[in-house]
């Protein structure tokens, strides 16, 4: 399997890297070291996440980490990382939809 990261996701995990760095660089690093540890087992458990509830589509998954929900779609050979955002957000539905259409 591969990851395949999308525009969008890496925006909004270097969006979450700045603002958190802003208080704490240290947590901010090891908090992107993490996430990014959590998306690469998926190489080898692509089906570890839950599916995404607001869409109920089974190749559509994500891993909530603290207050961040990783959000992949899983295809034959690859993995493609969606978004990443805080859980207290909304999840950009028609967006993410859009991606997989996309890719």
């Amino acid at each position: 399997m591969k990851i395949y990261w999308t525009k969008e996701s890496l925006l909004n995990l270097r969006e979450i890297e700045y603002f958190i760095s802003q208080d704490n660089p240290n947590a901010a690093i090891k908090l992107t070291d993490k996430l990014i540890s959590l998306v690469e087992d998926l190489i080898e458990f692509p089906e570890k996440g839950r599916i995404v509830p607001e869409l109920s589509i089974s190749q559509i998954k994500e891993i909530l980490y603290k207050n961040y929900r990783i959000v992949y779609l899983i295809k034959k050979n690859s993995i493609d990382i969606l978004t990443v955002f805080e859980s207290h957000k909304l999840l950009d539905i028609e967006n993410l939809v859009n991606q997989t259409k996309s890719n």
